[in-house]
């Protein structure tokens, strides 16, 4: 195991491991462990009770979070004709065709998020040994392959964010920054959780929503009480 930094092992000690706290405590407690000199990016995981390797339990989606992650995503547009022109007027980064993907072929990455119109997804399809190991191959199930570019552009823009389930079960998803103010990190927790709760596959039995904790980058991890979702 890695050896933690003093800074970090003072900060675990405000955290009582064996006590779950409630969301608005749980922020409280972020801040004050919170002792990096930049402005942290604050996370949220979720233990589900699913069974990652059956198909019917995969869960995979996006929504906009109400006060967004406090980053602003570069946005990479796979369009043509009059879509690319829609693209670039809802304020896309990057809009193209075969260039772009000469470009990402010859190893150009400067970009978050990649949305492509059904018709490209064609030629998009063969990036997916490029882009599908970094999680930039658009999908239909998170909204960035479709026809209405400007709404995909709008949503990422404002806060967009992608979740999905991995082998453990678990589900990692970007809560905003430390500089937010503590009501907005509540807020944005809470939307995450429902979600979740939303996205829960029928298969799913016994308790779903099993463990829930906040962490700051350089921080340690508080567990958020979550008994409020399960069912």
């Amino acid at each position: 195991m890695a050896k933690r930094s003093k800074r970090y092992q003072e900060a675990s000690k405000l955290v009582d491991r064996s006590n779950a706290y409630a969301a608005d405590e749980a922020v409280a407690l972020l801040k004050e462990t919170a002792k990096a000199n930049f402005d942290e990016t604050v996370e949220a995981a979720f233990r589900l009770g699913v069974d990652p390797k059956k198909a019917d339990q995969q869960i995979r989606g996006a929504f906009v979070l109400p006060h967004g992650t406090g980053k602003t995503e570069r946005v990479l547009v796979f369009a043509k004709g009059d879509k690319a022109t829609e693209a670039e007027n809802a304020g896309a980064d990057y809009v193209g065709e075969q260039d772009l993907i000469n470009q990402i072929n010859q190893g150009w990455f400067e970009f978050d998020v990649v949305v492509a119109t059904p018709d490209m997804m064609a030629e998009v399809g063969k990036l997916g040994r490029v882009l599908g190991p970094k999680g930039l191959m658009p999908n239909p199930k998170t909204g960035t392959v479709t026809f209405d570019v400007e709404k995909a552009v709008n949503e990422i823009k404002a806060g967009k964010v992608e979740y999905r389930v991995d082998k453990s079960a678990n589900i990692h998803v970007p809560l905003g920054k430390i500089s937010f103010d503590n009501d907005k990190l509540v807020e944005n927790f809470e939307a995450i959780a429902d979600a979740l709760m939303k996205a829960k596959p029928q298969a799913s039995k016994g308790v779903y929503m099993r463990n829930a904790s906040i962490t700051s980058t350089m921080g340690p991890g508080i567990r958020v009480d979550v008994s409020s979702y399960r069912s």
